[in-house]
């Protein structure tokens, strides 16, 4: 009884293990999709234009 007690009383205020795990896939999965954009041949060749004509300003 006292233990059902104390983990009433306890606040949940952290992540458990499990949580950690699927934050941390989440994130994974989120950093590849962004890399895949980053990387792809429209926005290089977008982000290698706007560098160019950026450097070539008068």
């Amino acid at each position: 009884m006292r233990k059902v007690a104390r983990c009433r009383g306890r606040s949940d205020a952290g992540m458990t293990t499990a949580e950690y795990a699927v934050g941390t896939l989440g994130a994974c999965a989120l950093a590849a999709g962004l890399y895949k954009v980053v990387t792809s041949t429209a926005i290089t060749g977008a982000l290698t234009e706007m560098l160019e004509r950026a450097l070539h300003a008068t």
